[in-house]
């Protein structure tokens, strides 16, 4: 099934039109917008199973987008959400609302190149954030944690130093981390620097495994750029630079599987899971594709199947995403069309859950 969007062109009045405008008319596919709205905000398709509609009206300010847009996270107890851009003065983070209202911006001068940002502590009154850092000034090269209003309170890596030390710890243009419940992190290390490495953290900071290596092989990485675990001890990396997601066993470390299939035409950026579980979220740059993937239980990693794909405009360039795990609400870090977007699912009322 295909939704496309087609100005104020009618369809042709066939069996097949006649379908397809019932279709957008039930799974509410974008009409025309003002003259002001940018395009690229405004033009998708929806291919395969119908799951997400793009909400017109978040933000409600989508000027205030100022800069390149890289990344995006979540706060589903607070209902607020953190979009992280890139620019010479523009501010590094705006703070919205899920209803689209700017609270804060931050232009913190310890942050230079923000790549992925993630929410930890969630349900804490004080959740933070993490923002990996690819900046080649005296700040980069490293990942640093803030209060939700921009207060730097830790910093890993060896800041402005590139490099492949675990002691004292180094990086060299971190991709992407994931802070685990329990206080673990996992770290994607190498958005096209020396390293290419997923390393595992302990909550006091020590290394308990990685992997390390350059190449195609298993366990070996050639530009690992996201990062996300499931409730069955499995780790998920888009190994971006092979065109492929590796798994791998939270606890050992474990090599479990691979999943190349999907992926022969561009490769994954970002990876996610749905709050339900059901689905991982991928998304493809370069082909402008957000994707949904079947997400298999535990046991057999299997081979990957796309269930639904939200097709962007030509140069939208969509790099990582994040969801509300309360609402299912998707958002979309957009570096062409420096701008980030909201997508609601379509069932049961909107919400996943």
């Amino acid at each position: 099934m295909l939704l496309k969007k087609r100005g104020h062109a009618c369809l042709i009045a066939s069996g097949m039109g006649t379908l397809v405008l019932l279709m957008m008319v039930l799974y509410g596919t974008i009409g025309s917008q003002s003259g002001s709205s940018s395009s690229l905000r405004r033009d998708y398709q929806l291919l395969g199973r119908p799951l997400y509609k793009l909400d017109l009206g978040w933000p409600r300010n989508p000027e205030l987008f100022t800069g390149d847009v890289f990344a995006v996270a979540v706060d589903q107890y607070a209902g607020v959400v953190y979009v992280a851009q890139r620019g010479d003065g523009v501010p590094k983070v705006l703070v919205f609302t899920t209803d689209g209202d700017l609270l804060m911006s931050w232009n913190n001068t310890t942050l230079e190149m923000p790549h992925g940002i993630f929410l930890a502590d969630a349900a804490s009154l004080n959740p933070t954030l993490w923002i990996t850092d690819v900046g080649n000034g005296p700040h980069g090269h490293s990942i640093k944690q803030y209060s939700s209003s921009g207060k730097l309170l830790q910093v890993l890596g060896t800041p402005g130093h590139p490099g492949s030390s675990l002691n004292p710890l180094q990086f060299d243009q971190p991709a992407e981390i994931f802070v685990h419940s329990s206080g673990e992190m996992y770290i994607v290390d190498g958005d096209g620097g020396m390293n290419n490495r997923l390393i595992k953290l302990s909550k006091d900071r020590e290394v308990l495994w990685m992997h390390g290596e350059k190449g195609q092989g298993l366990a070996q990485f050639y530009i690992p750029h996201s990062v996300t675990v499931d409730n069955n001890l499995r780790v998920w990396v888009a190994d971006r630079g092979n065109k492929r997601i590796q798994v791998f066993n939270s606890i050992t470390g474990d090599w479990l599987g691979t999943w190349g299939s999907c992926f022969t035409e561009d490769a994954p950026y970002s990876v996610r899971l749905t709050p339900d579980k059901k689905y991982f979220v991928v998304v493809q740059l370069h082909t402008n594709q957000i994707s949904l993937l079947d997400a298999p239980p535990g046991g057999l990693i299997g081979q990957c199947n796309v269930v639904s794909v939200i097709q962007l405009a030509d140069d939208v360039k969509p790099h990582l995403v994040d969801l509300d795990l309360k609402t299912g609400a998707l958002y979309v870090a957009e570096i062409g069309a420096q701008q980030a977007q909201k997508f609601t699912p379509f069932s049961l009322g909107g919400s996943f859950l």
